[in-house]
């Protein structure tokens, strides 16, 4: 290994480790990230060497994704800068279908000799794999679109924010929560932008370019003389956004318990900082809960990762017919049910939909990466099970013709495969805010932010903590609280949902490096909801041993 190539992976090594996120991808400058490699005429005429070579060959079916994947992580500690990565990842992957069967290939080379190449070995895949097919795949037919393009909304593009001011912000955010008593802080920030084009036999020629925002701490306080300590995160979420995700609007801000402060489509890491120390302070001095069953009110930052892991992963079709079973389990939502039409996922207040093109969720797109049109559909009706999340090879199996356009590849070298879209819970209809639902609460526990959690292999028996407890005793906010979770299952758990606040509540709880797979690839997904009340829930105090 050159020293060179070794500083370099040492050094992603070290930032890698703040979080454990993956890295991906050839260091670069910040320059390069303005840079355009290719035109869409250069992109069109390399993609068409594809489509023709692997018709020569013998397929019925052909798409090709030409990818650009630049990525910019800033990690620091107190009043130090820990590190900063620029990595950007070109290739391309092939995907065909010959004899019924599926073959893939990718390559770095964009060129037509290296694409030429990688498209007769994805065709020599599929021939020599057909050997052993017993079910040829089916497609659900898809419309051509000719043409088209689709760029996220965005108003800033964070790569042509200068990193000098990126650390600045990040620095003045630990300063916050060191001035307010915290006692080791460090945050990150983290930039995605995907520049993907893909085309088919199909007719679709799509250029999609995609941006996603990240920023996040994790405040600690001390009791040296107790021998204690607590964290608070950040209680941000990652959107599909740009720089002005970070310019915080009032409009944006809702006031929590406590002095606490949650946001929507604007960010201030400053101020939820300061106020990160304050509340991880007063943990060290909050009463430890008393087990035994409570009204749970969950704030959406908090209930986005319930959603995520009760609802959304146990509704991805491939785990239903147990396709998907190494990494993170089948699920407990078998076709019997929804086939019945009248299984009881939750109540009635209980409206789950999954949508593709929420704008500044990390799931939206105009296109997947089979180069279906995207959308919105139902999951969960008034209760009821209704639907799942299927791409184009799997809808015939439960009697449908249409894909849901949730089809995601990591990247250009990876194959693409079902991924979970934005999953989200409808708002209510009726004006009701979070601060009356405390009010009607006689004794229960508020809940922020996301926590540490266990489920099964099947998606149904859990356990969930959060970030920041208050205790409710008789429709006021009684307290701070620690060692708390919650358990149930999920049924049980969403038919106790009674009640959810309006959509002047509404916000969004993401996950950025959301893995499934094998070999693992992660993805970017969002959940919406306003808070809601689930009642009569068992809370377990996780700080006292059996």
């Amino acid at each position: 290994m050159k020293r060179r190539d070794f500083v370099h992976l040492a050094g992603l090594g070290i930032g890698g480790m703040a979080l454990a996120v993956p890295i991906t991808g050839k260091a670069v400058s910040v320059e390069r990230f303005l840079e355009m490699p290719l035109d869409n005429a250069q992109k069109k005429a390399l993609a068409d060497v594809a489509l023709n070579t692997a018709r020569a060959n013998g397929a019925s079916y052909a798409d090709v994704r030409i990818g650009r994947y630049l990525n910019q992580y800033v990690f620091t500690r107190e009043n130090k800068v820990q590190n900063i990565v620029n990595t950007e990842s070109f290739g391309v992957g092939i995907r065909v279908i010959v004899n019924d069967t599926w073959g893939f290939a990718a390559t770095n080379e964009v060129t037509p000799d290296g694409i030429k190449k990688a498209t007769e070995q994805a065709t020599a895949i599929a021939k020599a794999n057909s050997k052993f097919q017993t079910d040829p795949v089916k497609l659900a037919p898809v419309k051509s679109y000719g043409e088209v393009s689709w760029k996220a909304p965005i108003q800033k593009n964070a790569f042509e924010v200068p990193v000098s001011e990126k650390v600045d912000l990040l620095l003045s955010a630990n300063a916050a929560a060191q001035e307010a008593g915290a006692s080791f802080v460090n945050s990150s920030l983290f930039m995605v932008n995907e520049q993907k084009y893909f085309a088919s036999t199909e007719g679709s020629y799509i250029d999609q370019d995609v941006h996603r925002i990240w920023p996040t701490f994790s405040v600690n306080a001390i009791d040296r003389e107790a021998g204690k300590f607590k964290s608070r995160n950040a209680m941000s979420a990652p959107m599909g956004m740009g720089w002005e995700y970070m310019i915080p609007k009032a409009e944006d801000k809702l006031q929590g318990p406590d002095g606490m402060m949650l946001y929507r489509k604007s960010y201030d890491i400053v101020e939820d900082a300061g106020i990160a120390a304050m509340q991880a302070k007063g943990m060290l001095s909050a009463k430890s809960v008393e087990p035994g069953k409570y009204d749970l009110v969950l704030e959406p930052n908090h209930l986005g990762l319930t959603i995520h892991e009760s609802v959304g992963h146990p509704l991805e079709l491939d785990r239903v017919l147990g396709y998907e079973a190494n990494y993170a389990g089948t699920s407990f939502a078998t076709l019997d049910k929804l086939e019945s039409g009248d299984f009881k996922y939750g109540s009635d207040v209980v409206n789950i939909f999954a949508d593709k093109v929420q704008e500044g969720t990390l799931g939206a797109v105009g296109y997947d990466d089979e180069g279906v049109q995207c959308k919105r559909w139902d999951l969960i009706k008034d209760g009821v099970l209704v639907n799942y999340q299927a791409i184009r090879d799997q809808v015939h199996i439960i009697d449908q013709n249409e894909s849901h356009g949730c089809c995601y590849a990591q990247t250009w070298q990876d194959v693409q495969f079902q991924r979970m879209p934005n999953v989200s819970l409808a708002p209510g209809n009726d004006p009701y805010s979070s601060a009356q639902m405390i009010k009607d609460v006689e004794k229960g526990i508020y809940i922020a932010g996301r926590g540490s959690y266990s489920i099964d292999q099947q998606r149904y028996n859990f356990q969930f903590g959060g970030t920041v407890f208050y205790e409710i005793k008789d429709g006021e906010i009684a307290g701070m609280l620690n060692d708390v979770a919650y358990q149930s299952n999920t049924q049980e758990f969403w038919n106790s949902c009674v009640k959810i606040c309006d959509e002047d509540d509404y916000r969004f709880f993401g996950s950025f490096f959301d893995g499934k797979g094998q070999p693992s690839q992660v993805s970017a997904v969002s959940h919406g909801s306003s808070t809601a009340r689930f009642n009569g829930v068992n809370v377990i105090n996780t700080g006292r041993s059996i």
